[in-house]
């Protein structure tokens, strides 16, 4: 199924809302999944049918835009609202979701599935205190994916690990105003897990960090407006108009159009630029991994959409059930099958990487690369108290980033400096984080 069919059957799923509800009744239980709008989530769903075939348990989908998820599954997991038996949630509110007692410990999970097989990586972010609260749909990092036609044209090269300067240089050589070619697209949209998971990575990279040792907010210094600054020239120069809105769906819609030389995002997305049905550049695209400064961390981040069971559900079993079959070697080679391994869901699983038919697929191997040089626990120059890479694993930082986030995109859209920016996010930071109790 392309992308652009698998958007189609999105609407078609909601028109169809009432006939679902019909053919629910029919079978012994019915559970809900809240649920992401991004191409692997919404392909899972053309292949429900097949699940409630095998165990007669029928699906209901609820499909929201990222922010939107974020915020209706953080509302019913804090009120105990009951609306879902699955969620899918990452690796920011899965281990803090954990401790608190709100998510079913995935610790029985049956021996064919085989818990043992998920890449290190995404199991430790998934987890707390060694317990296992959700699994991995996919994983992903982020990398650079480039149009190897225009690069060639421009007479570069792309390295294998370039540096933020090369990308600045290559993003003005292949931008051509004319025929509406951007050298570079890149994420700009408020929402901590839009632009602000975009901005954070890359300030990572320059040497800046959300917090000291002490959780003093340090958006007051040189490294956090050396970031923005870079950020914002290079997208004023080279970037497509009205970037201070656009999100991974609207550059992937850019990158596929050709319209984009260069696209800095998720790993996930090169099944989508790489696949003909959806790309009209498919056939012209290579892999990089995300850039540094030279200080010793790169811009990339580290992910994984999983699914979790909340423990306020009546259809704990069944949950599980459906968890089994979707995060399973079975619904990778399903897929396999069914539209080729380019686009089964990557990043969650060891035998994955071993697999002969996968290792061919041209963006496997930086994918892998790019999730395994990506450490939470070490993703600043100084030191921080926090673990997480584009976030920081506190229950405060969603409210807080999301805020200082539309402070930055108010910057890229002009409608403010970058020295009101920064320091808006400062007073917005040390505020919360004093009523919060860590200063």
């Amino acid at each position: 199924m392309s992308l652009k069919r698998a958007l189609g059957a999105t609407t078609a799923l909601a028109i169809c809302a009432a006939g679902t509800a019909a053919f629910a009744d029919a079978h012994s239980a019915t559970i809900t999944i809240a649920t992401v709008n991004n191409g692997d989530m919404v392909r899972m769903q053309g292949y429900t049918d097949q699940f409630t075939a095998e165990t007669g348990i029928a699906v209901e989908w609820v499909t929201l835009e990222e922010n939107v998820l974020r915020q209706r599954v953080t509302t019913d997991i804090t009120t105990n609202g009951g609306q879902f038996d699955i969620m899918t949630i990452g690796m920011y509110e899965a281990p803090i979701w954990g401790s608190n007692g709100w998510l079913v410990p995935l610790d029985g999970l049956s021996e064919e599935y085989n818990a043992d097989d998920i890449l290190p990586a995404m199991r430790g972010g998934l987890s707390h205190d060694g317990t296992l609260y959700a699994a991995p749909f996919y994983g992903e990092s982020s990398m650079v994916m480039y149009r190897t036609d225009l690069m060639e044209a421009a007479g570069l090269e792309m390295p294998d690990a370039p540096t933020w300067e090369f990308i600045r240089e290559a993003a003005a050589a292949m931008t051509d105003r004319e025929n509406d070619i951007n050298g570079i697209c890149l994420r700009g949209k408020p929402g901590w897990g839009e632009g602000g998971a975009f901005i954070t990575a890359m300030s990572n990279s320059f040497g800046a960090r959300w917090f000291d040792m002490d959780w003093q907010a340090q958006f007051d210094t040189q490294p956090w407006l050396d970031t923005l600054t870079f950020y914002n020239d290079m997208m004023q120069e080279s970037g497509p108009s009205g970037f201070a809105t656009n999100g991974f769906t609207e550059n992937l819609n850019l990158f596929n159009q050709g319209l984009c030389g260069m696209w800095i995002d998720a790993t996930v997305a090169a099944s989508f630029v790489t696949n003909p049905d959806d790309s009209t550049v498919a056939d012209s695209v290579g892999f990089a991994l995300a850039p540094d400064n030279g200080l010793g961390v790169r811009s990339n981040w580290l992910w994984a959409w999983a699914l979790a069971v909340p423990a306020g559900t009546q259809q704990q079993a069944e949950a599980i059930q459906f968890i089994e079959w979707a995060t399973g070697t079975g619904y990778i080679e399903l897929v396999a099958e069914n539209e080729g391994w380019a686009n089964v869901p990557p990043g969650a699983r060891t035998s994955l990487y071993e697999n002969p038919n996968y290792i061919e697929v041209p963006f496997a191997q930086m994918t892998l690369d790019s999730i395994l040089s990506a450490d939470p626990n070490n993703s600043t120059v100084e030191e921080s108290p926090y673990v997480g890479i584009q976030f920081a694993a506190i229950p405060e930082f969603a409210g807080i980033a999301t805020e200082v986030s539309q402070e930055f995109s108010a910057f890229y859209a002009g409608q403010q400096t970058v020295e009101e920016a920064l320091a808006n996010a400062q007073a917005i930071t040390n505020e919360a984080m004093e009523a919060a109790g860590y200063q």
